[in-house]
């Protein structure tokens, strides 16, 4: 059972309402459908031949086996949730998660908003209600997605993305406002982007990151000063 991936990212297509991505992991080319947004975010950066993470859920069956890989592992455990319900296939939750963020998908599932949710292709009144009355219960605010993270994912190292999520963290147990943590995120991963692009060092370290947020922060506030 495959459970993550990590690999070069060698092209990306579309296929009618389909998105895809193949990924040379070790000699072998997986091909592995995607969520929409992450197409896009693909086709933005130009990412071909950058390595690249994806969490995936895997599916045998009897003629093929088919992988679904996205950018959080809370991505995949709500594909997975949604999978468990009767009648729901691969390919509705796929459109369900191109339509809705996980936070937005939760959030109508909680106020039970059937219409909104049937707004989704393929997705009448009764597989709303359906989705509703079986996952209104299941997610807790630790299952919801953090939207700002999702930011992150474009730097090619998952420990990379994982230490930034810290960092933000941290810089709240500082007191820092969101705002405040917010405003200067964009800058720190652009320059640990950079730091992974060129090589500069053999490790970035959750030091190297903090620090770099302190520069920010630090400059911020001396332009309140001033």
């Amino acid at each position: 059972m495959i459970n993550w991936i990590t690999g070069e990212l060698v092209e990306f297509w579309q296929t009618n309402k389909k998105f895809f991505v193949l990924i040379n992991c070790q000699g072998l080319g997986y091909e592995i459908q995607i969520l929409e947004s992450f197409y896009l975010k693909l086709k933005t950066y130009n990412l071909p031949n950058k390595n690249i993470t994806l969490w995936i859920k895997h599916i045998k069956k009897e003629d093929t086996d088919l992988l679904f890989g996205f950018i959080s592992k809370d991505q995949k455990n709500l594909f997975i949730e949604i999978l468990n319900i009767r009648g729901v296939g691969s390919q509705i939750g796929m459109s369900l998660l191109n339509k809705f963020s996980n936070t937005e998908l939760i959030n109508a599932i909680n106020t039970q908003n059937k219409k909104l949710i049937s707004s989704v292709p393929g997705v009448g009144q009764k597989m709303s209600e359906r989705l509703i009355l079986e996952l209104k219960n299941k997610f807790t605010k630790e299952f919801i997605i953090d939207e700002e993270k999702t930011k992150t994912v474009l730097i090619n190292n998952t420990e990379i993305n994982n230490m930034i999520a810290d960092l933000e963290l941290t810089l709240h147990s500082l007191n820092y406002t969101k705002k405040e943590i917010k405003k200067i995120m964009p800058n720190v991963i652009k320059d640990a982007k950079k730091i992974e692009f060129t090589k500069k060092e053999k490790n970035i370290t959750f030091e190297n990151l903090l620090k770099l947020a302190m520069n920010f922060l630090d400059k911020e506030s001396s332009k309140i000063v001033r």
